[in-house]
């Protein structure tokens, strides 16, 4: 990789109410408010539903462009990030850890930053970043080199840098930070985690001062190893003799091998529970990959859970201390993470009429799951408690490793469909047919709610994959990962697939097919509509209740972001990223050809109504 440029921060004169601070009061009602987007998921909960409705059924399609911003230079890549918006001005990332103010209105670029990078940071798929965080005069955002970044939001001027742990080793950042309060002191947090499993690193959460930078509790995902509070040991996370992680007596440690570099990374965006006090957010994928590395020698790996990875954590936002856990896929063996974004909801159940404080989650394993919050809050999920299952019901077709979920114990029911070991002497084991692939039912992309429809909004892929054992060691700085694949299609026809589901049913209401794999997150509306990219370059808008496609246009690149709507000046606009990358034509085998023919790009687009049309 080309060494990059020292940031530069371009200082341009900014509107006189780019001064006004963003408060706690401001994000806490982010997803009331209409004129700012001041959070990633546009809300505390995550739902990414905007109350706005004058770009509605009727009028959407004669959405237009109202400008579009390059990002310029040689460093397009995938572009993934969710913008927001604050008086005036969008605050975006892009590829190599960049940072762009935009004026909102015009389109003109206000200032920029642009992160130095090493040449030996270690991403594993692609060089994206999927946006910041906003509060008081600061900007946040993370870094390829592992760093959290905090710049005045008016000149873009460096507050604080603090590195968190060793690029050198595979850790990093690509996901957008979150802030909370904490509601028994009222201290304001930065919150944020790590990247690397791939690299088998220890994926770790992290809270900061927003003001100072300086780490408030840090909490390891892998079980048994230590937290930290103000700076201290303060507990282990889960069993400090991580009883889910099988022994070992030839180790140092007395555990296998890869609990010393397990993995659990929650490397995507949290959402928080305000009333529990409690930050949500998904942990990544077991490492390594190979599930025979994690299991005693000659037992079943059905037998290990590999804690706490691969599902949703619930986190006391005083202490850091994990106070509730499901796992979609206990001792993943087939990448299937867990951390695309947990949804906070309500709605009243059906049977008993009675409001349920909920969670949702549609994950990389094909399930869509709904678990009970309340019972998280109080220590669901840990080992001889009970689930917090509601329900689990498939949104994918062919799901090949399981066949679905017992609601009693929250444990899959599991279809034989591990890769084996490799026989004695070969180099590689038995292949296996799986679906989905570890690129997932969905990925990172995450899913929208609308409170109007009861209906959740998931951008999804329908494809498989050849998977099969490989020998390894751990080599720091070194692929982790023990499992050789080839990603293939598992249809003709399609492998995108937009499905808006019922939480309370787990009924798919409505579906609409793509034939590129989808890579961009979804914005509902009380205009009625559903908002997402295609890999082909295209931002779509639908009718929320039937799947109806509204309105398109071609952007010139693949759309890989997050959509974001906001209102100015009496007029409601839309804005998304277009520049195709990500970890598709990177990692995705067959599906990798396809997508040669999306040109590359980098840009921001903007939309809205003809004022005649707005104004009525």
């Amino acid at each position: 990789m080309r060494p990059l440029v020292l940031a530069i921060a371009a200082c341009i004169a900014m509107p006189a109410t780019a001064a006004k601070l963003v408060s706690w009061e401001d994000i806490q009602n982010d997803h009331q408010t209409t004129t700012d987007v001041l959070s990633y998921g546009l809300g505390l909960k995550a739902q990414r539903h905007s109350p706005l409705k004058q770009i509605n059924t009727k009028t959407v399609a004669a959405l237009a462009p109202a400008w579009s911003f390059s990002f310029g230079g040689e460093k397009q890549r995938g572009q993934e990030a969710q913008a927001l918006v604050h008086e005036g001005v969008i605050y975006v990332t892009a590829s190599y850890s960049r940072f762009f103010a935009i004026d909102a209105k015009s389109g003109k670029r206000l200032w920029e930053y642009e992160h130095r990078l090493p040449d030996d940071i270690r991403p594993c798929c692609d060089v994206v970043n999927r946006g910041p965080a906003i509060y008081g005069d600061k900007v946040f955002f993370g870094t390829l080199d592992a760093a959290m970044v905090a710049l005045n939001k008016d000149t873009g001027k460096v507050v604080w840098k603090k590195k968190f742990a060793d690029h050198k080793v595979g850790y990093t950042m690509t996901g957008a930070p979150f802030v909370v309060k904490d509601q028994k002191s009222g201290k304001v947090l930065l919150v944020h985690g790590s990247s690397g499993d791939e690299f088998g690193v220890v994926g770790w959460l992290f809270a900061r001062d927003p003001d100072t930078g300086e780490e408030v509790w840090a909490r390891p995902m892998v079980e048994g190893h230590m937290g930290r509070l103000n700076g201290k040991d303060s507990t282990p996370t889960g069993d400090a003799k991580a009883p889910s992680w099988p022994n070992d007596p030839k180790s140092p440690t007395g555990k296998v091998e890869a609990w010393s570099h397990g993995g659990g990374a929650p490397w995507q965006t949290a959402s928080f529970d305000i009333e529990n006090n409690m930050v949500v957010i998904g942990a990544g994928n077991p490492a390594p990959w190979n599930t025979w590395k994690r299991t005693a020698p000659g037992d079943d790996p059905r037998n290990w859970d590999s804690l706490f990875t691969s599902g949703q954590a619930y986190v006391d936002a005083s202490t850091g201390e994990l106070k509730g856990f499901y796992q979609h896929t206990p001792n993943d063996a087939w990448d299937f993470s867990g951390n695309n974004s947990v949804v906070l909801f309500e709605y009243k159940d059906p049977k008993t009429g009675n409001q349920v404080k909920a969670s949702a989650h549609a994950d990389r394993n094909g399930f869509f799951f709904v678990t009970d919050r309340e019972k998280l809050a109080k220590g669901a999920g840990y080992p001889n408690r009970p689930t917090s299952l509601i329900g689990a019901w498939p949104f994918v077709d062919g799901i090949t490793w399981a066949t679905g979920f017992d609601l009693k114990t929250g444990k899959p029911i599991e279809n034989n469909n591990r890769p084996p070991q490799p026989k004695e002497g070969a180099d590689k084991g038995d292949s296996v047919f799986v679906s989905p692939p570890f690129l997932g039912g969905t990925n990172w992309m995450p899913m929208s709610y609308s409170p109007d429809t009861g209906l959740f909004y998931i951008p999804a892929n329908e494809w498989a994959m050849d998977y099969w054992t490989e020998h390894l060691t751990y080599k720091a700085g070194s692929a982790y990962l023990g499992q050789g694949f080839r990603i293939k299609k598992l249809h003709d026809e399609h492998v995108g697939v937009f499905r808006a589901i019922d939480p309370k049913t787990g009924k798919i209401v409505w579906e609409h097919k793509e034939a590129f794999p989808l890579w961009a997150g979804t914005l509902t509306t009380a205009g009625g509509l559903m908002f997402s990219g295609t890999s082909d370059g295209y931002v779509k808008a639908f009718d929320a209740k039937t799947g109806d496609e509204l309105w398109k246009f071609q952007t010139g690149s693949g759309v890989v972001s997050v959509p974001i709507t906001w209102e100015m000046d009496g007029e409601q606009y839309v804005g998304i990223q277009s520049g195709y990358g990500g970890a598709v034509p990177l990692w995705g085998g067959d599906l990798a050809e396809l997508t040669r023919q999306v040109t590359q790009g980098g840009s921001f687009w903007v939309f809205k109504l003809p004022k005649q049309l707005a104004a009525n």
